[in-house]
């Protein structure tokens, strides 16, 4: 089993193809299998880089670990073991905190940036004031990670999905979790007006746990990003229409990494 000894812990790691790097940070109902349907697809001209973060999957953190305030410098730890200097990253929901925490402290090694369903990690008060009235409305933060309806849909999808998420220590309930988000400290406001990193944020029409139009905010805030939105899908696009994800993410990766 690969792993990574850095900082304290052995992280779960996998590589495939060759190519431009290009790290996959998964959000809080996933692990390195989520990207199932994006490792095939990108592998034929990219290094994929699928691994599980700190207290998820294959990683399991110490008792007394720092949790998500390491996940930066473990992709940057986990980056310098496999002599990889510079990369893109696509990063879903939770796994925002990593991408775009990245693109702050190591903007020098960063060449793109996707932030799939998720805003967070951006350092905006405006996203965190509409973060927080949202989950008041009912919302956002809801508990579900895709539309209910993919049972209906694709029922061997919703399957694989819950499937995967079992591989992962019990979360908190959904209600906790608003608590703590409510419960959070008004986010630091930066002066974000001079981000050159080109990013896409990439969102479902019908997200219930993010919703789409913190998406659309965040696009405003950060210089030079694009916005897309996927119809009828809800907080894990790269996964309930995963072939419409490979595309739009694909076309922003052939524009801006080296080839």
């Amino acid at each position: 089993m690969p792993t990574a000894k850095i900082n304290g812990f052995d992280m779960y790691y996998e590589t495939h193809g060759d190519g431009w790097p290009v790290a996959f940070a998964h959000g809080v109902g996933g692990n390195h299998l989520s990207w199932w349907q994006q490792v095939p697809y990108f592998q034929k001209e990219y290094q994929c880089i699928i691994f599980d973060h700190r207290g998820f999957g294959n990683s399991r953190d110490k008792a007394d670990g720092p949790g998500a305030k390491a996940f930066v410098s473990d992709l940057a730890a986990l980056l310098d073991h496999l002599g990889i200097q510079e990369c893109s990253i696509v990063a879903q929901s939770m796994g925002g905190r990593t991408g775009f925490g990245f693109s702050l402290e190591y903007p020098e090694r960063l060449r793109s940036l996707v932030m799939a369903d998720t805003i967070l990690g951006i350092p905006s008060r405006a996203i965190g004031d509409l973060r927080t009235q949202l989950i008041k409305e009912g919302r956002a933060m809801t508990g579900h990670t895709y539309l209910p309806s993919l049972w209906d849909r694709a029922p061997s999808l919703a399957f694989l999905y819950e499937e995967i998420r079992k591989l992962n220590p019990p979360l908190p309930s959904t209600e906790d979790r608003q608590r703590a988000a409510l419960a959070e400290p008004p986010l630091e406001d930066w002066d974000l007006s001079g981000f050159k990193i080109p990013t896409l944020f990439l969102f479902g029409s019908e997200d219930g746990q993010l919703p789409a139009d913190l998406g659309k905010l965040a696009h405003k805030i950060i210089p030079g990003s694009r916005y897309a939105e996927v119809a009828d899908t809800g907080h894990s696009v790269y996964f309930e229409r995963g072939d419409e994800f490979n595309r739009i993410v694909g076309d922003f990766l052939e524009e801006t990494t080296p080839r």
